[in-house]
């Protein structure tokens, strides 16, 4: 897509949402925000453990029009979701009290007040186009779209790492999701042509330049259509089995094991967490390497990084599934110079790096795979780093 074509489609989309919110409300909107999902070139699952990630933002974002409220009340509307309104008090927000998709909009209403900064009722009106269940961070847009519009309403003066980190701790503390930084802090910082390196222990990042096209190449991203859901417990016993191996081996988090001593450290843990531990050191190598590519102009070489990615989490952290699997191997087998399944696993997609003028092919032999295998048609599409977080009208 060309910048023009990507800013008339951002211009219709904002359009979209206010219509969307006049439908549901009556009137205009005071403004209208979007907050991108996300892909992870690579460290995945290394956030909770301190480590670090290497995100880009997508294109696909939800978008929020939004306007204030002067008695307190919220009012949530979805163009996705069923045509009704989920209403509610501020001062009767509690963990569990709003069900649903609206539980992660409202978390961070609750996660504003429980900071102590000023917000008031709100009528809001979502429409996204982030794929859901995908691993394409669809919660942390919709929560970082709610922040961002939220802090420009009520003049709250954040910055993007500050409505990230709110956002998460309605994730983790409202929604009940124990996830780390990463979605939420790319989904909010991140920048267009540029990957976000970031250190998830002491939250600093910086961009980097990811200009695929200037090179020939392309990220594909394979939705396998798998949905997952990381609010059904298995998600939080990876991240139980982390914390309990750092606690036996007297470390603050598995982020302090390098890669020299991880030999050593896996003969301390019974058999059940070392490979837990083995991808967590060697997924934080394989970001730093990333980016040490990325630095040197040399994006082809990250081809195999982001293969070993994938067989370390199907291997040592078991979070794949037959459709990742499949489409890892489809992508490589036509040509791809490397793949790996994204997100917390369980299902969702997978990032193909590819020549350019390949990427037809790669497509058309993973649908093949697929349909061979009996599996649903994924969906494909190419993912372009885009803005983070941002007003939009």
């Amino acid at each position: 897509m060309t910048t023009d074509a990507a800013a008339d489609a951002a211009a219709d989309a904002a359009a979209d949402a206010a219509a969307s919110f006049a439908s549901a409300y009556g009137g205009s909107p005071d403004g209208v925000w979007a907050a991108p999902g996300r892909i992870n070139l690579i460290g995945e699952h290394t956030d909770y453990n301190e480590g670090y990630v290497l995100p880009a933002a997508l294109p696909h974002a939800t978008r929020v029009a939004a306007r204030r409220r002067a008695d307190g009340r919220v009012r949530l509307f979805s163009a996705q979701g069923d045509g009704s309104v989920a209403e509610f008090a501020l001062v009767d927000l509690a963990p569990g009290s709003v069900p649903g998709w609206a539980a992660y909009p409202a978390g961070v209403f609750w996660a504003l007040a429980e900071a102590g900064h000023p917000v008031g009722g709100a009528d809001l009106a979502f429409s996204s186009d982030v794929p859901t269940g995908a691993g394409l961070s669809s919660s942390a847009a919709l929560e970082c779209a709610t922040a961002i519009a939220l802090d420009e309403l009520y003049g709250l003066g954040l910055d993007a790492p500050g409505r990230a980190l709110l956002a998460q701790r309605a994730e983790n503390a409202y929604v009940g999701v124990p996830c780390g930084a990463l979605d939420q802090m790319a989904s909010s910082c991140c920048v267009a042509g540029h990957a976000y390196f970031l250190d998830t222990r002491t939250l600093t990042g910086r961009q980097v330049p990811l200009d695929l096209p200037a090179v020939g190449l392309s990220l594909l991203v394979v939705d396998t259509r798998v949905k997952h859901d990381l609010g059904d417990g298995a998600y939080a016993g990876l991240r139980a089995g982390c914390e309990r191996a750092a606690g036996l081996l007297g470390v603050r988090a598995l982020r302090d094991v390098d890669a020299a001593g991880l030999a050593a450290a896996e003969e301390r843990l019974p058999v059940e967490l070392r490979p837990l531990l083995r991808h967590v050191v060697t997924e934080d190598q394989r970001v730093l390497d990333a980016v040490a590519l990325l630095d040197a102009g040399d994006p082809r070489a990250l081809g195999p990084v982001l293969t070993a990615g994938h067989a370390s989490l199907r291997d040592d952290y078991r979070v794949s599934c037959p459709e990742t699997d499949l489409a890892v191997a489809a992508a490589n087998a036509a040509g791809a110079l490397g793949a790996r399944m994204m997100g917390g696993g369980f299902g969702g997609s997978v990032l193909a790096l590819v020549d350019a003028d390949r990427l037809a092919e790669v497509e058309r032999e993973v649908r093949g795979a697929f349909a061979a295998a009996g599996f649903g048609e994924p969906q494909t599409f190419q993912a372009v780093p885009s803005q983070g977080a941002h007003r939009v009208r």
